[in-house]
């Protein structure tokens, strides 16, 4: 039988349920039966969406870069993003990835005011009083390691924090860091805009 459960990955918590020195895993947080695992992965220093499953057809749909899953990522930014690196971004930017250079497909970027829907990250981020930061909504169609973080840094403004809003119409509106909802496989590939 198949499970899918929608969780809100904490920040500093890696993205597996095996130990791996003193870490925070899923396993700390979500109990799950032993055969199921995330479908991708974010990065310890990144929070948000994660699909917990034992389908492995999902897992091959959402990780095979041919059928271009759009994921939108909610992004802090070090100082006051300007028009010129949000349509940088819209266009595409060159990224390094494996050591060579990556022209990252066009996106869809935009200004966003999260500040009432975020819950607090603890710890919180470096605050400098006399720098100011701001939101992105960052809408991607490929996963390159660090993409994101290695995207906004391309046009001057490094990550502060990184969430994974939604995948398709999955969204982790209402989640708080550590909560999991299960869903059921018609409602997840409808949302996903997947044939079962």
């Amino acid at each position: 039988m198949h499970h899918y459960f929608i969780i809100y990955k904490p920040y500093e918590v890696l993205c597996q349920f095996s130990k791996e020195g003193d870490k925070k895993t899923l396993k700390d947080f979500f109990d799950v039966p032993s055969d199921v695992y995330p479908v991708g992965r974010l990065d310890y220093d990144s929070e948000g969406l994660l699909l917990l499953t034992n389908d492995k057809k999902l897992n091959h749909r959402l990780l095979n870069p041919a059928f271009a899953h759009e994921r939108t990522y909610w992004v802090q930014v070090d100082g006051d993003i300007t028009n010129e690196a949000i349509s940088a971004l819209n266009k595409g930017v060159t990224i390094t990835v494996d050591g060579k250079p990556h022209h990252t497909k066009p996106a869809k970027a935009k200004r966003i005011d999260v500040d009432q829907s975020v819950p607090p990250r603890n710890p919180p981020i470096r605050f400098r009083k006399n720098i100011p930061t701001s939101w992105i909504g960052l809408t991607l169609t490929e996963g390159k390691n660090r993409q994101v973080r290695k995207m906004t840094a391309a046009v001057g403004f490094p990550t502060l924090r990184l969430i994974r809003f939604s995948m398709e119409r999955i969204t982790i509106d209402g989640l708080q860091p550590g909560d999991m909802v299960e869903i059921e496989e018609r409602e997840l590939y409808r949302k996903l805009k997947i044939e079962s």
